[in-house]
């Protein structure tokens, strides 16, 4: 997401732009033009100091929460807002940059509570997270990308975890 650190490509948000004047002043030391992929630029950033990474990423969940306020105060009705992970909401911020979404935390999801109907945490089972990629369509060339998003049997459980809630919502269940 861009942010007042930097830009990324408005449909390719893993693709890093620039640097804004900001990061520069914080990270002196760093070319920016030998980055093209955000998540490379954080973990470079993060291992040369922690410190100043930890402004880069409050700078991140502050936009996130705003960005999001915004976006649910142009929806009209119900809004069901969906935590869909391989692990719980972190309790906390963290640098961790293995697992998306990258840096939020329960804070930052409750931040949300009072503009949503309901907020579902669904951390996919291990059975489903075993079944990988298998009953997913890719050609050769999306292998690589297929493999780092949820499959099908995760999908199915986030459905069904869905409908329930979405049943209730339009009276359909409890009737």
């Amino acid at each position: 997401m861009s942010n007042r650190y930097y830009s990324v490509h408005p449909r390719r948000n893993d693709r890093f732009l620039r640097a804004s004047d900001r990061l520069i002043e914080l990270y002196p030391e760093v070319d920016f033009t030998e980055f093209h992929f955000v998540r490379h630029m954080l973990g470079r950033l993060h291992d040369l100091s922690a410190d100043r990474f930890r402004q880069i990423t409050e700078e991140l969940g502050q936009a996130w929460v705003a960005r999001m306020k915004s976006l649910l105060a142009q929806i009209q009705g119900n809004v069901v807002l969906l935590w869909f992970a391989d692990a719980p909401i972190p309790k906390g911020p963290s640098a961790d940059l293995e697992h998306d979404p990258l840096f939020l935390s329960r804070d930052m999801v409750e931040a949300l509570r009072n503009r949503v109907t309901t907020i579902i945490e669904l951390v996919a089972s291990e059975s489903a997270l075993m079944e990988g990629t298998k009953g997913m369509v890719f050609s050769e060339f999306e292998a690589n990308a297929a493999a780092e998003m949820m499959g099908p049997y995760a999908h199915n459980e986030a459905a069904d975890a869905l409908e329930e809630v979405l049943g209730h919502m339009l009276g359909r269940i409890g009737r």
